[in-house]
C-alpha cells in the first residue's frame, strides 16, 4: 500500500483525470466484482476485455499491461492484474478467452474507487511507465466498491489482517496487533509438483539417488486423502482432495507455514513445477494451472498457513535472463503477484541457496518492492557457511526485509546466528527477521519419527536456539538419505512428533512471554540460553537439563518450568520463588533432569 502525502495525493489525482481525458475510448460495461466484500478478503474485478489466447500474438502476458488504481482518503494501491482465458480455467482447462482479472484485499472498510489502465504495446507488461504504450479497450473504466469489516475469526488469515514487515525482528497482522511465529513445512519443496494440476509432470526423473521413487515421479498425497472434509474445494470434479487434505493435516498440528518453490525447471530439483504453458516457454503463463493453484493457495491462508514462496533454486538462478533482471524474470515475478500477492500471509524467497549476485539480489528484491502492491516481505536463503558472504552486502539494503539460514549438518551453528544476523541488521538501522529453514546439509534434516522419534537435534539445536536468539520461527526439510524426503515426501504423518514439538515452543512462546519486547540475555545465565526482558520477565532453555543460575534484576519473581519435548502446563520444582538484585538458583527440573528443559521466570 502507498500512504500518500497531500501532494503526492493530488498529483495522483490529476494524472488519473488526464488518463481519463486522453483514454482513446471508454468501456461502456463495469467490472464483474465478485467475493466477500469484506476488510482483508480477496475482491475479484473481472473485466470483458481484448478475446486472445495463451499462444496469441500479440502476447496476452507480455504485450498488454492492465494495473487497477484503487483509492480511498489518502490510501492507494497500484495492484497488476492479468489475462485469465475464458475467466474459469482452472474448471474448464480453456487456454483462450476475453477476460481479464485483479485481485484486490482492502485494509479497511468503506467506499473505495478505482480506475483501471489498460496499455497495449511491445512489451508493455514489464515497463514502469504509466502512460507507456497505447490505450487498449477497458482504459480508463471507473468504479466503485463498497467494503464491510471481516467476520471471520481464529486462525483464518482474514480475520488477523495482512503479515507485515514493520521494521522490527518480528512479522505483525495488521488486523489484529500479534506478532507472527513461524512453524512449518520445508519439504517437499516441490509441493506444487502435483498429479491433478494441469500439464504437471515430471519432466526428466531425478539428478540424485534416492530423492524420489522410480525414474519418473509426481506427488499425490494419497496418504493424506482422508484429511479431505466435506466443504473443503476441488476443482474439475472432485480433484485436489489429497493436497487439500495434506493442508488439512498440517493445520491441525498448529502448523503455520508451508515453503515450496514456483520453478524448478533449468537443472532444479524434481523438474515437475512452473507456471508457464511448457517447461521450454518463459514469456506465457498457465491460465488453468495456477488457477488451481489459486484454490490450494486461498484454503492455506483460511487454515492459517503462510506462504512461502521461493521463486527458485541455486541450480537455475541463472536460468531466467542469464541471471539478471530481465525480461524474463520481470514478467514471472509480475505475474506471481498479479496472481497471488493478495494473500493476506506470504513471503517472497528470491531464492533457496542462492548464488545470484549482490547487484542481483538487490535488483530483484526492489523489483518486487515496487510492484506488489501489498509490501510482502522479500528474504533470501542461502548455503550454511556463506552467510557473511550473501549476506553483508545486503545489510540496511531497504528492499529486503529478512534472512532464509540453512544450517550445518547438526545445526549447532543456529543460536550464533540468529543472534549475528539480529545485531547487524539492528546496527544498520534495517532490522531483519531471521528464520531457519532448512539444516542438515542435504541428507539429514529432520528424520522420520519411525527412525529418530525423540528428534533432539532439531528440537534443541535449531528450534529453541532459533527462538531463545530472537529468531521468528523454523521450517523443517528432510534430507535426502530418509523415507519421505525433500521431493518424494507423500506423508507428513512421518514427521507427526517434530510437528508437536514445534507446537510445544510456540505455544511457550506465545502463551507466556511478550517476546517482541525481549531479546537474547546469554551473558546472565551460567548455562544454557537467556531470553530475557530484564526486570520483568526471563526464559531459560537448558538443553542438556540440570540446573543453572540466573542474575536478575531487583524484584519478586515466580519460577516455573516447561517440558519442550512434551508441551503442557508449567509446572512447579524445588524452586518456587526467587527474589533479586543477583545471581539466584533456580533448582533443578521436576523430573528427567538430564533432558532439555524450559524455566519461565517471571515479576
Amino acid at each position: 500500500m502507498r500512504k500518500l502525502h497531500n501532494v503526492t495525493f493530488l498529483l495522483l489525482i490529476l494524472s488519473l483525470a488526464v488518463l481519463l481525458l486522453t483514454s482513446s475510448s471508454f468501456a461502456d460495461d463495469e467490472a464483474a466484482v465478485t467475493g466477500e466484500l469484506k476488510k482483508w478478503h480477496r475482491v475479484t474485478l473481472t473485466f470483458d476485455g481484448p478475446k486472445t489466447s495463451e499462444d496469441a500474438t500479440p502476447n496476452p502476458f507480455l504485450d498488454y499491461r492492465l494495473n487497477v488504481i484503487f483509492a480511498n482518503g489518502q490510501d492507494c494501491y497500484i495492484v497488476p492484474g492479468y489475462y485469465a482465458a475464458d475467466g474459469a480455467a482452472g474448471e474448464s482447462s480453456a487456454t483462450s478467452g476475453n477476460k481479464w482479472r485483479v485481485h484486490f484485499v482492502p485494509h479497511k472498510s468503506g467506499n473505495w474507487t478505482y480506475i483501471v489502465s489498460f496499455r497495449t504495446g511491445p512489451e508493455i507488461a514489464i515497463h514502469p511507465d504509466p502512460g507507456a504504450g497505447s490505450a487498449g479497450p477497458l482504459d480508463g473504466l471507473t468504479g466503485t466498491i463498497d467494503i464491510a469489516d471481516t467476520d471471520k475469526t481464529g486462525r483464518d488469515f482474514r480475520a488477523k489482517g495482512r503479515l507485515q514487515y514493520v521494521g522490527g525482528h518480528y512479522l505483525q497482522f495488521a488486523q489484529t496487533g500479534d506478532y507472527f511465529l513461524k512453524g512449518g513445512a520445508d519439504s517437499p519443496e516441490n509441493f506444487l509438483g502435483y498429479f491433478e494440476f494441469d500439464a504437471t509432470f515430471d519432466t526428466a526423473g531425478l539428478d540424485r539417488k534416492g530423492e524420489a521413487t522410480g525414474e519418473k515421479f509426481i506427488h499425490r498425497y494419497e496418504a493424506h486423502a482422508a484429511d479431505f472434509r466435506k466443504g473443503d474445494p476441488t476443482w474439475q470434479g472432485g480433484k485436489g482432495k489429497n493436497i487439500i487434505g495434506a493442508l488439512n493435516y498440517l493445520a491441525s498440528k498448529g502448523m503455520n507455514s508451508v515453503y515450496f518453490i514456483t520453478y524448478n525447471l533449468d537443472g532444479g530439483d524434481g523438474k515437475d513445477v512452473w507456471p508457464w504453458t511448457r517447461p521450454d516457454e518463459r514469456l506465457r503463463f498457465d491460465c488453468s494451472k495456477l488457477d488451481q493453484w489459486e484454490i490450494v493457495f486461498s484454503h492455506m491462508q483460511k487454515l492459517g498457513l503462510m506462504m512461502h514462496v521461493l521463486t527458485q533454486e541455486t541450480e537455475n538462478d541463472q536460468g531466467l535472463d542469464g541471471g539478471d533482471l530481465g525480461i524474463q524474470r520481470k514478467l514471472y515475478y509480475r505475474e506471481l503477484i498479479a496472481r497471488f500477492a493478495h494473500h493476506p500471509a506470504l513471503v517472497w524467497n528470491l531464492g533457496e541457496e542462492n548464488t545470484n549476485t549482490d547487484a542481483q539480489r538487490m535488483a530483484f528484491a526492489a523489483y518486487f518492492k515496487s510492484t506488489d502492491p501489498y509490501q510482502h516481505p522479500v528474504v533470501v536463503h542461502t548455503y550454511p557457511r556463506q552467510y557473511d558472504k550473501v549476506y553483508n552486502p545486503l545489510l540496511g539494503f531497504e528492499s529486503l526485509d529478512g534472512t532464509s539460514l540453512q544450517m550445518n549438518k547438526t545445526g549447532s551453528e543456529t543460536h550464533s546466528e540468529t543472534i549475528k544476523w539480529l545485531e547487524r541488521s539492528a546496527a544498520r538501522n534495517h532490522k531483519w527477521i531471521v528464520c531457519l529453514d532448512e539444516y542438515g546439509e542435504g541428507e539429514n534434516g529432520v528424520k522420520p519419527d519411525a527412525d529418530f522419534p525423540d528428534h533432539d537435534e532439531p528440537r534443541k539445536n535449531c528450534l529453541w536456539a532459533n527462538l531463545m536468539a530472537g529468531g521468528a520461527g523454523c521450517e523443517w526439510y528432510f534430507g535426502y538419505k530418509f523415507a519421505h524426503n525433500d521431493l518424494n515426501c507423500e506423508d507428513w504423518r512421518s514427521r507427526d512428533i517434530m510437528w508437536d514439538q514445534t507446537r510445544y515452543a510456540l505455544d511457550f512462546f506465545h502463551e507466556h512471554l511478550p517476546f517482541e519486547q525481549m531479546s537474547s540475555a546469554d551473558s546472565l545465565v551460567s548455562t544454557g540460553f537467556c531470553f530475557a526482558k530484564p526486570g520483568q520477565i526471563y526464559a531459560v532453555y537448558l538443553p542438556e537439563g540440570g540446573s543453572a543460575n540466573l542474575t536478575i534484576e531487583a524484584g519478586s519473581y515466580i519460577v516455573r518450568w516447561y517440558n519442550p519435548r512434551a508441551g503442557g502446563q508449567l509446572q512447579k520444582s524445588s524452586v518456587t520463588n526467587v527474589t533479586g538484585p543477583g545471581k539466584t538458583d533456580l533448582g533443578k527440573p521436576p523430573k528427567d533432569i538430564n533432558k532439555d528443559w524450559t524455566i519461565l521466570v517471571k515479576k
